[in-house]
């Protein structure tokens, strides 16, 4: 057991609320301690999706290797597991390189599957599967949303409610539980699962403070339309058709009903900003669930949460 141990690789993990520095941080990280960084963010593994996302610049990707973007197109569907695998494989790649692997992102859902594995899935049930999409039509994704928070709450922190397929898997398999009490599918994944194996994890937490974090998402969500939000979903919709699930992502749904009438420009920024505010208190609801999680009170470019974050790094590689 203890040789098992020592021959465990390190691994970082950096998690957080959207707009809490995770890139800035990660970055510096990386440089420091000779990384490749890992992004786990279920929309930036989609090509041509750049403003919306806040993918990392391609000048911050010079600076240091970045895996997990730009791995699909936004017609491909790339699920939590097709996630874990390809990640899982990049991690192995960047120890092979004799570097340190540094998972970052807010995708809880991803980075669940890629740590923990995932639960056997139980076979779908279309005709429940139409049902549920019928119902969405009829009254809205919030409705099907509160469906699964009864369900399953903590799933539902995890999937936002415009994203209608997450939302009814999740339903799906939550429903399809072999025994009577319906047991839901945050606690089937508890059973069965694939865990990564071979590493010793770090796992780091922003936790900015609340009203500092809602000021940087209003200003995030605003300038992604100043710099071309509403253009570049223009571009995709054209492309990809306008219920592509990529689209239905926060930012570009409100830059779509800017497009289709819906909302004024105003509105859709609002609307925005406060989809992502409330994105982000789910994340922070499913990241406190996380094991041993070390919370850093600030945002990722505050030079004392960098110097915390370098020194816990440190010493962990030295344990």
């Amino acid at each position: 057991m203890v040789a098992a141990v020592v021959n465990e690789k390190p691994l970082i993990v950096l998690a957080g609320p959207t707009a809490s520095g995770k890139t800035t941080l990660a970055i510096h990280l990386a440089e420091k301690f000779n990384g490749e960084i890992v992004s786990c963010d279920s929309v930036a593994v989609y090509r041509g999706m750049e403003i919306g996302t806040a993918k990392p610049t391609l000048d911050e990707r010079a600076l240091v290797p970045h895996h997990m973007i730009d791995v699909a197109w936004p017609d491909e569907q790339v699920t939590a597991g097709d996630y874990s695998r390809l990640a899982r494989e990049a991690l192995t790649g960047i120890v092979q390189r004799g570097r340190l692997p540094i998972v970052t992102g807010g995708t809880g859902l991803y980075l669940r599957a890629l740590i923990d594995g995932l639960f056997p899935s139980p076979p779908s049930r279309p005709e429940l599967r139409e049902r549920l999409r019928e119902r969405a039509t009829r009254r809205g994704p919030a409705h099907l949303h509160r469906i699964l928070t009864r369900l399953d709450r903590t799933a539902a922190a995890a999937i936002h409610a415009n994203d209608v397929p997450k939302v009814i898997r999740a339903i799906e398999v939550s429903l399809a539980a072999q025994d009577s009490s319906r047991t839901p599918m945050t606690e089937q994944w508890q059973k069965g699962r694939d865990r990564l194996e071979g590493y010793r994890i770090l796992r780091l937490g922003l936790n900015p403070p609340r009203t500092l974090l809602y000021e940087r998402i209003n200003l995030r969500a605003a300038a992604m339309f100043d710099r071309g939000l509403i253009e570049e979903t223009s571009s995709l919709i054209e492309r990809y058709g306008r219920e592509c699930r990529a689209l239905t992502s926060l930012g570009y749904a409100q830059a779509a009903q800017f497009l289709t009438g819906e909302l004024t420009r105003e509105e859709a920024v609002a609307a925005a900003q406060q989809g992502h505010r409330n994105y982000a208190k789910r994340q922070l609801t499913w990241f406190r669930r996380e094991p041993e999680m070390h919370w850093l009170g600030g945002v990722g470019s505050d030079e004392n949460i960098i110097t915390e974050a370098s020194t816990m790094v440190q010493d962990f590689l030295h344990t």
